[in-house]
Protein backbone atom coordinates (compact mmCIF):
# COMPACT_ATOMS: atom_id res chain seq x y z
CA UNK A 1 0.00 0.00 0.00
CA UNK A 2 2.89 2.23 0.46
CA UNK A 3 4.54 1.72 -2.40
CA UNK A 4 1.25 2.08 -4.38
CA UNK A 5 0.96 5.73 -2.33
CA UNK A 6 4.02 6.70 -3.05
CA UNK A 7 3.23 5.67 -7.18
CA UNK A 8 0.48 7.33 -7.58
CA UNK A 9 1.92 10.44 -5.92
CA UNK A 10 4.98 10.78 -7.88
CA UNK A 11 2.40 9.76 -11.05
CA UNK A 12 0.24 13.13 -10.18
CA UNK A 13 3.11 14.92 -9.26
CA UNK A 14 4.73 14.44 -13.17
CA UNK A 15 1.22 14.92 -14.90
CA UNK A 16 0.73 17.98 -12.76
CA UNK A 17 5.00 19.09 -13.50
CA UNK A 18 3.52 18.29 -17.46
CA UNK A 19 0.83 20.34 -17.43
CA UNK A 20 2.60 23.43 -15.75
CA UNK A 21 4.77 22.78 -18.57
CA UNK A 22 2.71 22.95 -21.26
CA UNK A 23 1.04 26.18 -19.60
CA UNK A 24 4.12 27.58 -19.38
CA UNK A 25 5.62 27.56 -22.70
CA UNK A 26 6.42 30.28 -24.48
CA UNK A 27 4.60 31.27 -26.79
CA UNK A 28 5.01 31.42 -31.04
CA UNK A 29 5.71 34.33 -32.48
CA UNK A 30 4.35 35.77 -35.78
CA UNK A 31 5.12 38.89 -36.81
CA UNK A 32 3.55 39.81 -40.16
CA UNK A 33 5.84 43.19 -41.97
CA UNK A 34 3.83 44.58 -44.82
CA UNK A 35 5.80 46.88 -47.04
CA UNK A 36 4.30 50.30 -47.33
CA UNK A 37 0.94 49.76 -46.10
CA UNK A 38 -0.65 52.56 -44.61
CA UNK A 39 -2.47 53.78 -41.36
CA UNK A 40 -5.65 53.57 -43.55
CA UNK A 41 -5.46 51.25 -46.41
CA UNK A 42 -7.23 48.11 -43.85
CA UNK A 43 -10.84 47.54 -43.07
CA UNK A 44 -10.16 47.76 -39.43
CA UNK A 45 -8.18 51.23 -39.93
CA UNK A 46 -11.27 52.62 -41.74
CA UNK A 47 -10.53 51.05 -45.53
CA UNK A 48 -14.27 51.01 -47.43
CA UNK A 49 -12.51 50.50 -50.97
CA UNK A 50 -10.13 47.70 -50.72
CA UNK A 51 -11.36 44.51 -48.29
CA UNK A 52 -9.28 43.26 -45.80
CA UNK A 53 -11.63 40.46 -44.17
CA UNK A 54 -8.99 38.42 -42.62
CA UNK A 55 -7.31 41.51 -41.50
CA UNK A 56 -10.25 43.15 -40.08
CA UNK A 57 -11.30 39.25 -38.27
CA UNK A 58 -7.98 39.65 -36.33
CA UNK A 59 -8.59 43.31 -35.28
CA UNK A 60 -11.60 42.07 -34.10
CA UNK A 61 -10.92 39.06 -31.78
CA UNK A 62 -7.44 40.77 -30.76
CA UNK A 63 -6.39 44.27 -30.10
CA UNK A 64 -6.25 47.33 -32.38
CA UNK A 65 -3.40 50.08 -31.62
CA UNK A 66 -3.94 53.34 -32.67
CA UNK A 67 -0.70 54.79 -32.30
CA UNK A 68 1.87 52.70 -33.00
CA UNK A 69 4.76 53.86 -35.55
CA UNK A 70 7.85 52.35 -37.51
CA UNK A 71 10.91 53.42 -36.61
CA UNK A 72 12.15 55.19 -39.87
CA UNK A 73 9.74 56.14 -42.64
CA UNK A 74 11.32 53.49 -45.21
CA UNK A 75 12.53 50.04 -45.45
CA UNK A 76 16.12 49.59 -44.53
CA UNK A 77 15.95 51.50 -41.20
CA UNK A 78 12.89 50.66 -40.12
CA UNK A 79 13.68 46.62 -40.05
CA UNK A 80 16.72 47.52 -38.74
CA UNK A 81 15.23 48.78 -35.41
CA UNK A 82 12.65 46.46 -35.48
CA UNK A 83 15.24 43.92 -35.42
CA UNK A 84 17.42 45.46 -32.64
CA UNK A 85 15.03 47.82 -30.74
CA UNK A 86 16.75 50.69 -31.04
CA UNK A 87 15.28 54.31 -32.45
CA UNK A 88 16.63 56.11 -35.12
CA UNK A 89 18.95 58.10 -33.28
CA UNK A 90 21.37 55.25 -32.03
CA UNK A 91 20.52 52.67 -34.96
CA UNK A 92 23.39 51.65 -36.95
CA UNK A 93 21.34 51.76 -39.96
CA UNK A 94 19.31 55.09 -40.67
CA UNK A 95 19.03 55.41 -44.57
CA UNK A 96 18.37 53.01 -47.52
CA UNK A 97 21.94 52.83 -48.18
CA UNK A 98 21.90 50.90 -51.46
CA UNK A 99 24.89 48.77 -53.08
CA UNK A 100 24.58 47.10 -56.33
CA UNK A 101 22.49 47.59 -59.19
CA UNK A 102 19.39 46.08 -60.36
CA UNK A 103 21.11 43.47 -63.21
CA UNK A 104 20.90 40.17 -61.76
CA UNK A 105 24.84 40.11 -62.21
CA UNK A 106 24.94 43.37 -60.19
CA UNK A 107 22.82 42.46 -57.09
CA UNK A 108 24.14 44.10 -54.36
CA UNK A 109 21.83 44.44 -51.19
CA UNK A 110 21.97 47.27 -48.85
CA UNK A 111 24.27 48.33 -46.10
CA UNK A 112 24.69 44.62 -44.06
CA UNK A 113 24.13 44.62 -40.41
CA UNK A 114 27.56 43.78 -38.48
CA UNK A 115 27.45 40.50 -37.34
CA UNK A 116 27.78 40.77 -33.50
CA UNK A 117 25.18 42.93 -33.72
CA UNK A 118 22.52 41.90 -31.00
CA UNK A 119 18.86 41.17 -32.60
CA UNK A 120 15.75 39.84 -31.70
CA UNK A 121 15.88 36.63 -33.61
CA UNK A 122 19.43 35.92 -31.65
CA UNK A 123 17.83 36.64 -28.29
CA UNK A 124 14.65 34.07 -29.43
CA UNK A 125 17.19 31.42 -30.90
CA UNK A 126 19.02 31.74 -27.11
CA UNK A 127 16.07 30.93 -25.18
CA UNK A 128 15.17 28.01 -27.46
CA UNK A 129 13.03 29.10 -30.57
CA UNK A 130 12.94 27.87 -33.88
CA UNK A 131 13.36 30.90 -35.85
CA UNK A 132 12.71 31.74 -39.59
CA UNK A 133 12.48 34.50 -42.48
CA UNK A 134 10.35 34.53 -45.22
CA UNK A 135 9.92 37.53 -47.35
CA UNK A 136 11.64 40.56 -47.79
CA UNK A 137 15.25 41.45 -45.87
CA UNK A 138 16.90 44.24 -47.42
CA UNK A 139 19.61 44.33 -44.66
CA UNK A 140 23.04 43.07 -46.17
CA UNK A 141 23.07 39.60 -48.71
CA UNK A 142 24.50 36.65 -48.66
CA UNK A 143 28.16 36.36 -47.94
CA UNK A 144 28.44 39.36 -45.64
CA UNK A 145 27.73 40.33 -42.11
CA UNK A 146 24.09 40.73 -43.21
CA UNK A 147 22.95 37.13 -44.05
CA UNK A 148 20.05 36.23 -41.81
CA UNK A 149 21.71 33.29 -41.04
CA UNK A 150 24.30 34.99 -39.49
CA UNK A 151 21.55 37.53 -37.22
CA UNK A 152 19.58 34.73 -35.52
CA UNK A 153 17.67 32.97 -37.95
CA UNK A 154 17.88 29.07 -38.59
CA UNK A 155 15.63 29.16 -41.87
CA UNK A 156 15.44 32.03 -44.58
CA UNK A 157 13.87 32.36 -47.85
CA UNK A 158 12.97 35.69 -50.34
CA UNK A 159 14.33 39.14 -51.36
CA UNK A 160 18.15 39.79 -49.98
CA UNK A 161 18.13 42.79 -51.92
CA UNK A 162 15.44 45.31 -51.67
CA UNK A 163 15.82 46.56 -55.54
CA UNK A 164 15.43 42.96 -56.60
CA UNK A 165 11.90 43.00 -54.89
CA UNK A 166 10.27 45.78 -57.13
CA UNK A 167 10.00 43.14 -59.24
CA UNK A 168 7.51 40.83 -58.08
CA UNK A 169 8.36 38.12 -61.14
CA UNK A 170 12.45 38.12 -60.34
CA UNK A 171 14.41 34.97 -62.26
CA UNK A 172 15.53 34.12 -58.45
CA UNK A 173 15.18 34.63 -54.65
CA UNK A 174 17.59 33.15 -51.87
CA UNK A 175 17.09 30.21 -49.54
CA UNK A 176 19.87 29.97 -46.63
CA UNK A 177 21.83 31.85 -49.07
CA UNK A 178 21.39 29.40 -52.09
CA UNK A 179 20.00 31.03 -55.59
CA UNK A 180 16.59 29.87 -55.30
CA UNK A 181 15.69 29.86 -59.16
CA UNK A 182 12.12 31.14 -60.52
CA UNK A 183 10.61 30.06 -63.74
CA UNK A 184 11.04 34.12 -64.68
CA UNK A 185 13.16 35.85 -67.46
CA UNK A 186 14.94 38.95 -66.17
CA UNK A 187 13.50 42.55 -67.39
CA UNK A 188 13.84 45.88 -65.57
CA UNK A 189 10.68 46.88 -64.10
CA UNK A 190 11.93 51.41 -64.09
CA UNK A 191 11.23 51.57 -68.18
CA UNK A 192 8.81 53.77 -68.46
CA UNK A 193 6.32 52.57 -71.91
CA UNK A 194 4.66 55.10 -74.75
CA UNK A 195 1.46 56.23 -73.64
CA UNK A 196 -1.35 54.43 -75.58
CA UNK A 197 0.47 51.39 -76.07
CA UNK A 198 -0.81 47.93 -76.73
CA UNK A 199 -1.28 44.99 -74.67
CA UNK A 200 1.98 43.53 -75.25
CA UNK A 201 3.65 46.61 -73.44
CA UNK A 202 1.98 45.86 -70.73
CA UNK A 203 2.22 42.09 -70.70
CA UNK A 204 5.85 42.44 -70.62
CA UNK A 205 6.27 43.27 -66.81
CA UNK A 206 3.93 39.89 -66.12
CA UNK A 207 6.06 36.31 -65.32
CA UNK A 208 5.26 32.68 -64.79
CA UNK A 209 6.21 32.45 -60.60
CA UNK A 210 4.63 34.78 -58.75
CA UNK A 211 7.51 35.44 -55.85
CA UNK A 212 4.40 36.24 -52.82
CA UNK A 213 2.84 32.68 -53.88
CA UNK A 214 6.72 30.79 -53.52
CA UNK A 215 6.92 32.86 -50.18
CA UNK A 216 3.79 32.43 -48.49
CA UNK A 217 4.89 28.21 -49.35
CA UNK A 218 7.72 28.37 -47.65
CA UNK A 219 6.40 30.10 -44.71
CA UNK A 220 3.15 27.40 -44.21
CA UNK A 221 6.02 24.67 -44.82
CA UNK A 222 7.74 26.21 -42.06
CA UNK A 223 4.63 26.19 -39.81
CA UNK A 224 3.71 22.27 -40.51
CA UNK A 225 7.12 21.00 -39.71
CA UNK A 226 8.46 22.83 -36.85
CA UNK A 227 8.72 20.89 -33.80
CA UNK A 228 5.38 21.07 -31.55
CA UNK A 229 7.76 20.79 -28.22
CA UNK A 230 9.74 23.85 -28.95
CA UNK A 231 8.32 27.81 -29.60
CA UNK A 232 8.67 29.00 -32.94
CA UNK A 233 9.19 32.45 -34.17
CA UNK A 234 8.48 33.78 -37.98
CA UNK A 235 9.12 36.88 -39.20
CA UNK A 236 7.75 37.14 -42.21
CA UNK A 237 8.08 40.50 -44.03
CA UNK A 238 5.75 39.93 -47.23
CA UNK A 239 6.96 42.87 -50.13
CA UNK A 240 3.40 43.35 -50.71
CA UNK A 241 1.79 46.30 -51.42
CA UNK A 242 5.15 47.62 -52.36
CA UNK A 243 5.23 48.67 -56.01
CA UNK A 244 5.46 47.31 -59.13
CA UNK A 245 2.30 46.88 -59.57
CA UNK A 246 2.43 43.72 -60.46
CA UNK A 247 -0.46 41.02 -59.53
CA UNK A 248 -1.42 37.83 -61.76
CA UNK A 249 -4.51 38.81 -63.69
CA UNK A 250 -7.21 36.12 -62.25
CA UNK A 251 -6.68 38.61 -59.32
CA UNK A 252 -7.43 41.97 -60.66
CA UNK A 253 -10.60 40.63 -62.22
CA UNK A 254 -12.72 41.13 -58.57
CA UNK A 255 -12.04 44.92 -58.71
CA UNK A 256 -11.77 46.18 -62.44
CA UNK A 257 -15.19 47.37 -62.83
CA UNK A 258 -15.21 49.23 -59.42
CA UNK A 259 -12.73 51.92 -59.74
CA UNK A 260 -12.62 54.90 -62.71
CA UNK A 261 -8.97 54.58 -63.24
CA UNK A 262 -6.70 54.98 -66.27
CA UNK A 263 -3.46 53.16 -67.45
CA UNK A 264 -0.58 53.90 -65.53
CA UNK A 265 2.26 53.99 -68.52
CA UNK A 266 5.55 54.04 -65.68
CA UNK A 267 6.59 57.77 -65.17
CA UNK A 268 6.74 58.02 -61.89
CA UNK A 269 9.33 54.52 -61.70
CA UNK A 270 8.25 51.05 -61.52
CA UNK A 271 5.93 48.64 -64.00
CA UNK A 272 3.27 50.41 -66.30
CA UNK A 273 -0.33 48.75 -65.41
CA UNK A 274 -3.30 48.98 -67.36
CA UNK A 275 -5.89 49.28 -64.34
CA UNK A 276 -3.39 50.58 -61.57
CA UNK A 277 -6.09 50.97 -58.88
CA UNK A 278 -7.32 47.14 -59.19
CA UNK A 279 -3.91 46.48 -58.57
CA UNK A 280 -3.10 47.89 -56.20
CA UNK A 281 -6.21 47.21 -54.35
CA UNK A 282 -5.71 43.41 -55.65
CA UNK A 283 -2.14 43.58 -53.94
CA UNK A 284 -3.42 44.18 -50.11
CA UNK A 285 -6.33 41.92 -50.93
CA UNK A 286 -4.24 38.99 -51.63
CA UNK A 287 -1.62 40.30 -48.87
CA UNK A 288 -4.72 39.68 -46.65
CA UNK A 289 -5.20 35.91 -47.78
CA UNK A 290 -1.81 35.47 -47.06
CA UNK A 291 -2.68 36.33 -43.76
CA UNK A 292 -5.61 33.57 -43.64
CA UNK A 293 -3.51 31.23 -44.64
CA UNK A 294 -0.81 31.84 -41.74
CA UNK A 295 -3.56 32.35 -39.76
CA UNK A 296 -5.37 28.93 -40.63
CA UNK A 297 -1.89 26.60 -40.39
CA UNK A 298 -1.95 27.79 -36.67
CA UNK A 299 -5.04 26.63 -36.12
CA UNK A 300 -4.55 23.55 -37.94
CA UNK A 301 -1.85 22.66 -35.46
CA UNK A 302 -3.96 23.35 -32.47
CA UNK A 303 -1.50 26.29 -31.90
CA UNK A 304 -3.77 29.19 -31.82
CA UNK A 305 -3.85 29.74 -27.52
CA UNK A 306 0.00 29.65 -27.57
CA UNK A 307 0.52 31.79 -30.63
CA UNK A 308 1.06 35.31 -30.50
CA UNK A 309 0.36 36.60 -34.59
CA UNK A 310 1.15 40.27 -34.77
CA UNK A 311 0.42 42.15 -37.83
CA UNK A 312 1.99 45.94 -39.26
CA UNK A 313 3.76 47.53 -41.57
CA UNK A 314 7.02 48.99 -42.28
CA UNK A 315 6.31 52.44 -42.83
CA UNK A 316 3.41 55.20 -44.67
CA UNK A 317 2.00 53.97 -48.10
CA UNK A 318 3.83 55.38 -51.26
CA UNK A 319 3.77 57.98 -53.29
CA UNK A 320 5.17 56.32 -56.34
CA UNK A 321 4.63 53.50 -59.15
CA UNK A 322 1.08 54.72 -60.32
CA UNK A 323 -0.29 54.29 -56.43
CA UNK A 324 -3.39 56.37 -55.37
CA UNK A 325 -2.93 57.05 -51.94
CA UNK A 326 -5.60 59.95 -51.99
CA UNK A 327 -8.25 57.83 -53.67
CA UNK A 328 -7.60 55.13 -51.14
CA UNK A 329 -7.09 57.57 -48.50
CA UNK A 330 -3.93 55.72 -47.43
CA UNK A 331 -2.48 57.66 -44.60
CA UNK A 332 -6.17 58.16 -42.94
CA UNK A 333 -5.86 61.90 -43.44
CA UNK A 334 -2.24 62.41 -41.78
CA UNK A 335 -0.41 64.55 -43.61
CA UNK A 336 2.88 62.97 -45.43
CA UNK A 337 3.78 59.61 -46.92
CA UNK A 338 6.24 57.47 -46.93
CA UNK A 339 9.75 59.38 -46.53
CA UNK A 340 7.85 62.27 -44.05
CA UNK A 341 8.26 62.15 -40.41
CA UNK A 342 5.06 63.22 -40.59
CA UNK A 343 2.13 61.02 -39.03
CA UNK A 344 1.32 59.74 -42.41
CA UNK A 345 4.75 58.48 -43.13
CA UNK A 346 5.60 56.78 -39.27
CA UNK A 347 1.95 56.00 -38.04
CA UNK A 348 1.11 52.66 -39.10
CA UNK A 349 -1.90 49.87 -38.19
CA UNK A 350 -0.70 47.21 -35.70
CA UNK A 351 -2.71 44.24 -34.85
CA UNK A 352 -2.11 42.26 -31.81
CA UNK A 353 -4.05 38.71 -32.01
CA UNK A 354 -3.20 35.87 -29.08
CA UNK A 355 -6.62 34.02 -28.25
CA UNK A 356 -7.48 33.23 -24.75
CA UNK A 357 -4.90 36.32 -23.85
CA UNK A 358 -5.67 39.31 -25.68
CA UNK A 359 -9.20 40.56 -25.06
CA UNK A 360 -11.18 40.01 -28.22
CA UNK A 361 -12.40 43.77 -30.09
CA UNK A 362 -9.93 45.75 -27.62
CA UNK A 363 -8.20 48.71 -28.57
CA UNK A 364 -5.04 50.75 -27.32
CA UNK A 365 -3.70 54.24 -27.63
CA UNK A 366 -0.79 53.29 -25.56
CA UNK A 367 2.21 55.64 -27.88
CA UNK A 368 4.61 52.59 -28.88
CA UNK A 369 6.74 51.26 -32.15
CA UNK A 370 8.97 48.92 -33.56
CA UNK A 371 11.53 48.76 -31.06
CA UNK A 372 9.30 47.83 -28.46
CA UNK A 373 9.38 44.69 -30.32
CA UNK A 374 12.72 43.32 -28.76
CA UNK A 375 11.52 43.71 -25.33
CA UNK A 376 7.93 42.30 -25.33
CA UNK A 377 9.71 39.19 -26.94
CA UNK A 378 12.10 38.86 -24.37
CA UNK A 379 9.41 39.14 -21.88
CA UNK A 380 7.36 36.50 -23.71
CA UNK A 381 10.46 34.36 -23.39
CA UNK A 382 11.31 34.68 -20.18
CA UNK A 383 14.82 36.82 -21.43
CA UNK A 384 16.70 39.56 -19.46
CA UNK A 385 18.07 40.97 -22.05
CA UNK A 386 16.80 44.27 -23.40
CA UNK A 387 17.44 47.75 -25.23
CA UNK A 388 17.44 51.03 -23.33
CA UNK A 389 15.23 52.95 -26.25
CA UNK A 390 12.54 50.40 -26.23
CA UNK A 391 9.51 49.00 -23.49
CA UNK A 392 7.95 45.79 -22.91
CA UNK A 393 3.72 45.77 -24.53
CA UNK A 394 3.42 42.91 -22.82
CA UNK A 395 1.47 44.39 -19.96
CA UNK A 396 -0.49 46.18 -22.53
CA UNK A 397 -1.53 43.39 -24.88
CA UNK A 398 -2.47 40.80 -21.80
CA UNK A 399 -4.40 44.11 -19.85
CA UNK A 400 -2.66 43.80 -17.30
CA UNK A 401 -1.33 46.71 -15.07
CA UNK A 402 2.00 48.23 -14.65
CA UNK A 403 2.19 49.37 -18.51
CA UNK A 404 5.95 51.38 -18.93
CA UNK A 405 5.05 54.59 -20.65
CA UNK A 406 7.84 55.94 -23.02
CA UNK A 407 8.85 59.65 -21.84
CA UNK A 408 9.77 60.70 -25.96
CA UNK A 409 9.77 58.94 -28.73
CA UNK A 410 12.23 59.94 -31.69
CA UNK A 411 12.69 59.94 -35.44
CA UNK A 412 15.83 60.97 -37.63
CA UNK A 413 15.50 60.42 -40.82
CA UNK A 414 18.56 61.44 -43.33
CA UNK A 415 17.34 60.95 -47.01
CA UNK A 416 14.54 63.21 -48.33
CA UNK A 417 16.86 66.64 -47.16
CA UNK A 418 17.07 65.57 -43.73
CA UNK A 419 14.20 65.32 -41.58
CA UNK A 420 14.11 65.21 -37.82
CA UNK A 421 10.69 64.36 -35.19
CA UNK A 422 10.02 64.22 -31.49
CA UNK A 423 6.96 63.21 -29.48
CA UNK A 424 6.78 63.86 -26.05
CA UNK A 425 3.16 62.92 -24.51
CA UNK A 426 0.82 64.70 -27.11
CA UNK A 427 3.28 67.33 -28.12
CA UNK A 428 5.25 66.84 -31.86
CA UNK A 429 8.06 68.68 -32.77
CA UNK A 430 8.81 68.71 -36.81
CA UNK A 431 12.65 69.52 -38.32
CA UNK A 432 12.70 69.29 -42.43
CA UNK A 433 15.37 70.36 -44.93
CA UNK A 434 17.78 70.29 -42.60
CA UNK A 435 20.31 69.75 -45.15
CA UNK A 436 19.73 72.66 -46.91
CA UNK A 437 18.75 74.62 -43.81
CA UNK A 438 21.42 74.16 -41.07
CA UNK A 439 19.34 76.64 -39.04
CA UNK A 440 15.88 74.96 -39.44
CA UNK A 441 13.11 75.99 -37.05
CA UNK A 442 11.09 73.53 -35.28
CA UNK A 443 7.54 72.98 -36.29
CA UNK A 444 5.30 71.83 -33.37
CA UNK A 445 1.99 70.03 -33.46
CA UNK A 446 -0.87 69.28 -30.70
CA UNK A 447 -1.20 65.95 -31.77
CA UNK A 448 -4.41 65.39 -29.64
CA UNK A 449 -6.13 68.51 -30.98
CA UNK A 450 -4.39 68.50 -34.66
CA UNK A 451 -3.55 64.76 -35.67
CA UNK A 452 -3.17 66.16 -38.60
CA UNK A 453 -0.43 68.26 -37.94
CA UNK A 454 -2.44 71.28 -40.05
CA UNK A 455 -1.37 73.82 -37.55
CA UNK A 456 2.38 74.83 -36.48
CA UNK A 457 2.00 76.65 -33.07
CA UNK A 458 5.76 76.57 -31.98
CA UNK A 459 5.50 80.49 -31.83
CA UNK A 460 2.92 80.17 -29.19
CA UNK A 461 4.94 77.22 -26.91
CA UNK A 462 8.58 78.19 -26.61
CA UNK A 463 8.55 76.51 -23.07
CA UNK A 464 7.68 72.91 -25.21
CA UNK A 465 10.23 73.52 -27.90
CA UNK A 466 13.28 74.24 -25.91
CA UNK A 467 11.94 70.79 -23.95
CA UNK A 468 11.87 69.05 -27.59
CA UNK A 469 15.13 70.52 -28.50
CA UNK A 470 16.71 69.45 -25.16
CA UNK A 471 15.20 66.13 -26.02
CA UNK A 472 16.75 65.70 -29.41
CA UNK A 473 20.04 66.87 -28.60
CA UNK A 474 20.07 63.63 -25.66
CA UNK A 475 18.57 61.28 -28.28
CA UNK A 476 20.73 61.86 -31.15
CA UNK A 477 24.19 60.08 -31.69
CA UNK A 478 26.50 60.33 -34.34
CA UNK A 479 26.11 57.87 -37.57
CA UNK A 480 29.28 56.02 -38.69
CA UNK A 481 29.12 57.46 -41.96
CA UNK A 482 29.30 61.30 -42.93
CA UNK A 483 26.09 60.67 -45.33
CA UNK A 484 23.57 59.97 -42.05
CA UNK A 485 25.06 63.03 -40.74
CA UNK A 486 23.20 65.63 -40.75
CA UNK A 487 22.22 66.99 -37.33
CA UNK A 488 25.54 68.14 -35.97
CA UNK A 489 28.16 67.49 -39.36
CA UNK A 490 31.78 68.03 -38.35
CA UNK A 491 32.36 68.71 -41.64
CA UNK A 492 31.84 70.85 -45.26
Amino acid sequence: MKYFILFLFGFLFLGCSEQNQRESKAPNIIYILADDLGYGEIGAYGQEKIQTPNLDRLAAGGMRFTQHYTGAPVCAPSRYMFLTGTHAGHAYIRGNYELGQFEDENEGGQMPIPETTPTLAKMLKKAGYQTALVGKWGLGMNGTSGSPLLQGFDYYYGYLDQKQAHNYYPTHLWENDEVASLNNDFFLVHNPIQEGSDQAAFDQFKGRDYAPDRMIDKALHFLDTTAVEKPFFLYYPSPIPHVSLQVPDSLIDHYRDQFDETPYYGDRGYTAHQYPKSAYAAMITHLDTEVGKIWDAVKARGQEENTLILFTSDNGPTFAGGVDANYFDSAAGFRGLKMDVYEGGIRIPFIAYWKGKIAPGSSSDLVSGHWDMYNTFAALSGQEQTSPDGISLLPELLGKEGQEQHEFIYFEYPEKRGQIALRIGDWKGVKINMKTNSNASWELYDLKNDPSEKNNIASQNPDIVKTIDSLQRIAHRHPHIREWEFIDPKFK
